[in-house]
């Protein structure tokens, strides 16, 4: 698996959404993964990795048999500076590092850990047979095998053998990592994938080797048997290909041209070729549009995707249930977002680069600015202290600005405006929501900015501020938040109050607040709650 240099949004995928915001800020690479894309692992910019998630057969490799719903950190991991990863359907998990080593965990019933033992791996081991004189830079799974790509262009495989997929010549379950050889004797392979039960290579002079299970066309033979050694696809002889993507049981390769080729299954017109039938040849498809710099598939799933030279992403192939038989441009930036949105199970092709770029969205730069000396042109004085905001922001963003700067002319524009109806907690929370769209303040605070939200006629503020409030109430505060919604007119905040302050009366009618409600507030308390019978006792 390749991994992505584009700036990708991991929240794309459901399993993300489990994470705080500085969380998803720390990750720098991240791979979804399991049946149901249940799994997930992430590497942080100190290099820690995380885990969470469902773990399958200890796919976590937490050295437990727990599913966790918070992320939990893998020591063994930890600095280890993961460069490729991969993994199976048990699953089972294989990385190497930016050092060439390879780690292995999780299912294990065929070998595709590669430690000689079919006992599951419930932490990361290093795979070592063969590979320690090795500096290994990719690696690929297919659903119970493995493979590894060494930097001098050495392929290793290992694992589940039902129909020759790791290439030795039998059928036997290969225990430890192999040397792939045969047709690739003093080949120098330069890129690998995996489909479900078949392997794929490309050598450096764009040649093309496929083995394993053949039934759908997958290997682009021209036939449908299975191949125990590496066989070349030599319907692609005249071209020079530098990149192979594999699916479940389908096949792309793209050309140094910049050409599409497609071959294998095609049941949900994974191939694009406009229709359903399988392949047993390579087809070039999309033919018509331009030049082809990515393609993406996994043996997970049925969906393929591409992107084009100007930055163009188009998916086809089994897309959320729908068959999508011809190449359909979508408004992705990224080919990974279609497997986050499309494929399913709606797992990553590859270990996703997640690098935050210096760029600031529109919104992150104006709440960067807020309250910001340098750039303001105004500054609101309460109780004191000083709120530096901008005009053209106040303007654009309430209403309530928008008329009192039309009524100043220009050259009257005070540089400070005095405010002294609202406190400066709750003055700066309304100045920073018109920056930030959100609310950060303790339920008592919300209050006055709920008052505030009321005279300035800002609804959604009202709301929010109402939202605070339920979160935030206590037996201590349930009377004053109370005499507050009746005093602003908040209605449905009224009768949520009522309704804790009545449930929890014993303990409310101890509290100080109670006993210094205004008299007209308490006495209608006291008549509505008896009407609810809460005086009964």
């Amino acid at each position: 698996m390749t991994h992505s240099s584009i700036m990708v949004d991991v929240g794309k995928w459901p399993i993300f959404t489990l994470l705080s915001p500085q969380e998803i800020a720390s990750i720098r690479k991240a791979c979804v993964f399991g049946t149901s894309a249940n799994e997930a692992i992430y590497i942080t910019h100190n290099d820690e990795v995380f885990v969470f998630g469902l773990n399958c057969s200890n796919c976590l490799g937490t050295g437990d048999n727990q599913s966790t719903i918070v992320p939990k950190k893998l020591e063994a991991l930890c600095g280890k500076k993961i460069s490729s990863l991969s993994y199976g359907s048990g699953p089972h998990v294989v990385l190497c590092t930016e050092d060439g080593e390879v780690y292995a965990w999780g299912h294990n019933g065929y070998s595709q850990l590669g430690n000689g033992t079919t006992n599951q791996g419930i932490t990361p081991v290093q795979v070592c047979t063969n590979l320690l004189i090795k500096k290994v830079v990719e690696v690929a799974c297919g659903s119970h095998h493995s493979m590894a790509l060494s930097l001098d262009g050495d392929l290793y495989a290992w694992g589940y053998n039902n129909c020759g997929q790791v290439g030795s010549g039998s059928t036997a379950n290969q225990p430890t990592p192999r040397r792939v050889s045969n047709c690739l004797q003093g080949k120098i392979v330069v890129g690998i994938a995996c489909g479900q039960t078949s392997s794929m290579a490309v050598v450096n002079n764009g040649e093309v080797y496929g083995w394993g299970y053949n039934g759908n066309g997958q290997l682009g033979l021209g036939n449908n048997g299975n191949q125990l050694t590496p066989c070349r696809v030599a319907a692609l002889h005249s071209v020079c290909v530098l990149q192979i993507a594999c699916g479940y049981a389908h096949t792309l390769a793209l050309t140094d041209e910049g050409l599409l080729y497609a071959w294998g299954a095609n049941t949900y017109g994974q191939l694009g070729t406009g229709n359903k039938s399988n392949q047993l040849s390579p087809v070039q498809i999309m033919m018509e549009k331009e030049r082809v710099v990515e393609i993406a598939a996994c043996h997970s799933a049925h969906t393929s995707a591409a992107k084009t030279q100007s930055g163009q992403v188009y998916m086809w192939g089994q897309c959320r249930g729908q068959s999508v038989t011809f190449p359909h441009l979508t408004h992705f930036a990224c080919t990974d977002d279609v497997f986050a949105c499309f494929a399913t199970p709606a797992v990553m092709w590859r270990l996703l680069s997640v690098e935050h770029e210096d760029f600031l969205t529109v919104a992150e730069s104006l709440k960067k600015e807020f309250d910001s000396p340098e750039t303001s042109d105004l500054k609101f004085r309460v109780d004191g202290k000083y709120i530096y905001v901008h005009k053209a922001v106040l303007k654009i963003r309430c209403e309530h600005f928008r008329t009192m700067f039309q009524s100043y002319w220009n050259e009257d524009m005070k540089e400070v405006i005095e405010i002294d109806q609202f406190s400066y907690p709750v003055y700066r929370a309304f100045l920073e929501y018109l920056y930030t769209d959100s609310v950060d303040l303790p339920p008592e605070d919300a209050i006055g900015l709920l008052d505030l939200a009321t005279s300035y006629c800002e609804n959604r503020l009202k709301k929010l501020c109402q939202h605070i409030i339920k979160r935030g109430i206590t037996v201590e505060n349930a009377f004053s938040l109370l005499s507050a919604a009746v005093r602003y007119d908040a209605e449905d905040l009224e009768e949520f109050c009522f309704k804790f302050c009545v449930n929890h009366l014993t303990e409310v009618t101890q509290t100080t607040a109670f006993w210094q409600m205004d008299g007209p507030l308490l006495k209608e308390f006291i008549a509505k709650a008896s009407k609810c019978g809460a005086f009964k006792n």
